[in-house]
């Protein structure tokens, strides 16, 4: 029998859908919050079960509390998934068809690249190419704007990716539709935008979870086939190139031709 639903865990849930995406130490401090202004139970290790707890009421109404970690720094963070909706269908009401057909655009270049970015450029060069309606590129990058502040992508000097929110709410999506490039990161097991990969044997890994794995080690092996990981290593210290792949199939396709 699911554990009863408190007016802490009603709190906690209304704040996490608000936010869209909360970060893992701002949901441990909204996780006290909510318990002692309710007057409930509070432990600070307890915040999955507290989650476990709003999950299993959720259920039935297919929507879901999900952890996933930010590509950029490894740090977890957690948001509301619809699990009734697919894909960019979650953005719809949010969203112009013009808009949603940009984004779609731009997560094929994020997804389909080598290092998990793609270019403002590239994506301002989509903007005359849409089939909905051509948009000018100064709408365009408004567009990327509000995609930004909303998070649904993040940007760094002209660069976009896929937010940590994106990821964590489309995972399935682009499992299912991007399946000879998108893959699962082999030690955290959740999908890999921004990864390294292995050589010899194809998997693939976070970069926080690459620098976690390897800390420390002066020759650093494939933890699924123990090859050599040639990738450059943030905290080894030898003599490596650093290539950061996205696609396995094509990180082979280079071994093979070398």
């Amino acid at each position: 029998m699911a554990a009863q639903m408190t007016n802490a865990h009603r709190r906690f849930l209304q704040v996490l859908m608000s936010n869209g995406i909360t970060e893992g130490s701002e949901a441990r401090k909204l996780h006290q919050h909510c318990c002692e202004t309710d007057k409930v139970y509070y432990a600070h290790d307890k915040l999955d079960d507290f989650i476990s707890t709003i999950n299993s009421h959720l259920q039935p109404l297919f929507m879901q509390i999900r952890k996933g970690i930010s590509e950029e720094d490894g740090r977890a963070h957690y948001a509301v998934v619809n699990l009734a909706e697919t894909e960019v269908t979650k953005m719809a009401s949010d969203y112009t068809e013009i808009e949603l057909e940009l984004f779609r655009k731009t997560m094929d270049l994020i997804i389909l690249s080598e290092n998990g970015f793609a270019s403002s450029t590239d994506i301002l060069n989509l903007a005359d190419q849409l089939k909905t309606k051509k948009m000018k590129k100064k709408e365009a990058e408004q567009v990327l704007k509000v995609f930004v502040e909303d998070k649904w992508l993040s940007e760094k000097n002209g660069e976009y990716t896929l937010h940590t929110r994106c990821i964590i709410e489309m995972e399935q999506y682009i499992l299912s539709n991007y399946q000879d490039v998108a893959r699962k990161c082999n030690l955290c097991h959740s999908l890999a935008i921004q990864s390294q990969v292995c050589e010899s044997c194809g998997i693939g890994m976070h970069l926080p979870c690459v620098r976690k794995y390897f800390r420390g080690q002066t020759e650093p092996r494939c933890p699924k086939c123990n090859e050599f990981w040639s990738c450059d290593t943030p905290g080894v210290n030898r003599m490596g190139s650093q290539t950061y792949h996205r696609a396995p199939l094509l990180a082979l396709d280079a071994a093979s031709k070398t």
